[in-house]
């Protein structure tokens, strides 16, 4: 019966052995946020930026595929317009990018600043 009374006792020295188990949790979580989570919360409010600085004449691409210029602008509407005397209406949101001057949509700004 002391073999298992012994092996639930704690060993000495646990206090530490307990906080440098966590230490590969606590890294791996650091490289997570560092790699991850953060690229992505910049790359999201680079994407609101966007969203907040449309202006009407700007040609822009849909998340959809569709290129047009903004005619018209309301809080959560964008009026596009797609060829001539065709305008839809979309919401927002679903603006994907500006267009460059040939016509192509913008490259992705990289979100970690290189």
């Amino acid at each position: 019966m002391t073999g298992v009374a012994y092996a639930a006792a704690p060993a000495a020295g646990g206090g530490a052995g307990g906080f440098a188990s966590f230490i590969p949790l606590i890294l791996i979580f650091a490289v997570f946020y560092f790699m991850l989570i953060r690229p992505q919360q910049k790359q999201a409010k680079l994407q609101q930026q966007f969203l907040a600085d449309l202006k009407t004449g700007n040609k822009v691409v849909t998340k959809g595929g569709l290129h047009g210029t903004i005619t018209g602008l309301t809080e959560s509407v964008v009026t596009l317009e797609i060829a001539d005397n065709v305008r839809v209406k979309i919401s927002r949101s679903s603006i994907g990018s500006p267009l460059t001057k040939e016509g192509l949509p913008a490259p992705a700004k990289k979100a970690g600043g290189a």
